[in-house]
């Protein structure tokens, strides 16, 4: 223990050393293999970002060739006590905690545990039969009907404050029997709530937890080994304190107990596991090459031709490139993953602060990457 606090005093003191001889924001690093120009650019677009949004404190990771090729923090993770952002940082992830969930999912319908297309009551029987059956695999595209928040409750959903020691029944208490909102398999239907039923068919499917499941499964065969839930109710060390902005400076967010909705949108991650998760995605660590690629096809809703949403990730295009991408948005927090699979290439961008555009910043330092490089 001694020598792990040597090792955090020394970390925080390198990066204030650096914020105060650069002349920018704080910067800490702890990979670089992308080029001296990349880099260079990549801190001015986010010194950029951060003079314009007003955000304390971000954290990117790349992947390049399939492997982990930068990572730095920028700025401060808490603004009271001056605490750097690192690598290591942990962040809230908000909805890019659905694409850890699908990964999940997905590992338990390959070796057969998880039947995608039985009624997901087969694995949750806790969650009322409807009128029309629900899948598991509507689920994962946002395709069950399942309602998002309902801001009309006397605890609004999408700002609740109150503790659930189990997530998963917590989650299902909000909205397990409200009426559906689509038919199944129509429409895309965006729904947080719907993947907190995914999380209960994981914990029926594997007979384990839902955060057992995830941390023993993705999580430690991918390497991530700071990943944990947001838990409101506890002191996380690296964990940053969440901001918005009001008038143009950085204030405390909103308040926000995420327990009710780990599986959509509860998790902590850091730039330096979130490489890792895209890393092993990439590498076909956590699922199959033709799992993967599953995942990241887009379902199709019968009655929506333009629905671009696999398995826990969107799909799009870029400059003519397939990019498969997931941001995130809460309190306290703006984060976005993008892949291109096609160039074996990933942006992670997490940052402090609710309301900022993070997928702005991950498109640009994408476009940077992509550029031709002079030697």
């Amino acid at each position: 223990m001694p020598q792990t606090r040597t090792r955090l005093l020394l970390a925080a003191v390198l990066a204030l050393f650096i914020a105060t001889s650069a002349g920018a924001s704080a910067r800490f690093q702890s990979t670089i293999a992308v080029s001296t120009g990349q880099s260079t650019q990549i801190d001015h677009l986010v010194d950029a970002f951060i003079s314009h949004s007003h955000a304390p404190g971000v954290a990117v990771s790349i992947i390049e060739n399939g492997k982990a090729a930068f990572a730095r923090g920028y700025g401060e993770a808490d603004v009271a006590h001056h605490r750097p952002v690192t690598p290591d940082t942990l962040f809230r992830l908000g909805s890019l905690s659905k694409p850890i969930t699908a990964t999940g999912a997905m590992q338990l319908w390959q070796s057969g545990k998880l039947d995608l297309d039985a009624r997901v009551q087969k694995y949750c029987p806790a969650f009322p039969q409807k009128p029309y059956p629900i899948t598991t695999r509507e689920l994962l595209g946002h395709l069950g009907g399942i309602r998002h928040y309902n801001s009309g409750k006397q605890d609004l959903e999408n700002v609740n404050t109150k503790h659930f020691n189990d997530p998963i029944a917590g989650g299902l208490s909000f909205f397990a029997n409200d009426p559906l909102v689509e038919i199944p398999g129509t429409k895309f239907h965006y729904s947080t709530q719907g993947y907190t039923l995914v999380g209960c068919a994981i914990q029926g499917a594997s007979g384990e937890t839902y955060v057992n499941y995830i941390t023993q499964h993705v999580f430690a065969p991918a390497g991530m080994s700071h990943s944990q839930p947001d838990d409101a109710t506890k002191n996380i060390p690296d964990r940053t304190a969440f901001y918005t902005v009001k008038d143009n400076h950085a204030v405390p967010a909103d308040p926000l107990d995420s327990s009710y909705k780990i599986p959509g949108g509860g998790w902590l991650s850091s730039a330096n596991d979130m490489a890792a998760f895209a890393v092993a995605m990439l590498n076909d660590t956590l699922v199959t090459r033709a799992t993967r690629d599953l995942m990241w096809t887009p379902q199709k809703a019968s009655a929506d031709p333009s629905d671009r949403y696999g398995y826990g990730f969107g799909i799009s295009d870029l400059d003519g490139m397939k990019i498969v991408s997931h941001n995130g948005g809460q309190q306290g927090t703006s984060t976005c993953l993008l892949i291109a699979p096609g160039k074996n290439l990933a942006v992670i961008v997490l940052i402090n602060t609710d309301g900022v555009d993070a997928t702005a910043l991950s498109k640009q330092i994408l476009h940077e990457l992509l550029q031709p490089q002079s030697h």
